[in-house]
């Protein structure tokens, strides 16, 4: 998975009031090259307990399904030179990417899922401190391109055009959060937090509180605290995750253009009705830059960008 990809700090305090019949119980634990941070009122720590082991367990689940590090994860075989389409998937497989094809064409590629051999040359690049050659970049940047992604819904299956490398590390970690938020509240739990990376999705309130304070910090001079309850935010940049080559600093984020991780020192806050798409927007507002990604924000009433500089 992406190592987050996206990952400007996303900082979290929490007041609990006093007097409330619901207790307050955190949790933690590791998961998609990350650590998730679960934070929820329930009336006893047993059933605080029973509900946040099966959040873990639910994110063990998708994280064996969607990583590009395991070859024999059920992404890998989606992509896998010998397999025969159309190739019929998990729900789980088959909702992610229907989401990310969704994403991709709303955002004109600037997040698309079908980056995979960019991921893979981009790591090869960082590890040994040299630009991947210009012949394999180019024929890697050709190979992005989400329309080469064909969703059949009357079998929950999916059609690639062979040689199609899948990454979704934009997308799993605020999807996870999701699937999260939804596990607690089948628990009978809905005030609560979730927090993977640089991904929170955020429920209910904490008792006799407007929402859960959450703390922004998108360069590493500057903090912005703002409330949420039944909404989640997503922030990415290179303030902590980046790369020198040849003397230029280049971010953890990709460009599908270039197949090389940005070069413009950018940070963005996506606030959205959920993870899955604050996530893959926050990579996107980074690639598209301010201008261009505040216009195509506009378009969605639901969704409020925070661009900030990292220097």
């Amino acid at each position: 998975m992406k190592a987050l990809s996206h990952a400007a700090a996303l900082l979290l305090s929490f007041t609990i009031s006093e007097g409330a019949e619901l207790v307050r119980h955190d949790f933690s634990g590791p998961g998609m090259a990350t650590t998730f941070r679960i934070a929820c009122y329930a009336e006893d720590k047993a059933a605080a307990e029973l509900a946040t082991e099966a959040c873990f367990q639910r994110i063990a689940k998708l994280n064996a399904l969607f990583t590009d590090y395991d070859p024999t994860s059920e992404l890998m075989r989606l992509c896998a030179p010998e397999v025969k389409y159309p190739m019929r998937v998990s729900a789980e497989m088959y909702d992610i990417l229907t989401r990310a094809v969704k994403l991709a064409e709303q955002t004109q590629g600037a997040f698309d899922p079908t980056c995979g051999h960019l991921s893979q040359l981009w790591r090869r690049a960082k590890r040994h401190g040299k630009l991947p050659p210009a012949d394999r970049l180019a024929k890697a940047v050709e190979a992005t391109d989400w329309r080469r992604i064909t969703l059949h819904a009357e079998m929950s299956g999916v059609t690639l055009v062979p040689g199609t490398l899948l990454d979704l590390g934009g997308i799993a970690k605020g999807y996870a959060a999701d699937e999260c938020l939804r596990v607690l509240k089948k628990h009978g739990i809905t005030r609560a937090v979730v927090i993977a990376g640089g991904d929170t999705a955020v429920g209910d309130a904490p008792p006799g509180e407007s929402g859960w304070e959450v703390t922004l910090r998108t360069d590493s001079k500057h903090e912005t605290q703002i409330r949420l309850a039944n909404r989640c935010v997503s922030t990415s940049g290179d303030l902590y995750q980046f790369t020198e080559i040849e003397g230029r600093r280049y971010s953890h984020i990709i460009s599908p253009e270039t197949g090389l991780g940005l070069t413009e020192r950018v940070a963005c806050s996506v606030l959205a009705p959920d993870c899955t798409t604050s996530d893959a927007l926050a990579t996107a507002m980074c690639v598209l830059g301010a201008g261009k990604g505040r216009e195509l924000a506009a378009r969605w009433p639901e969704v409020e960008v925070r661009f900030g500089s990292a220097p």
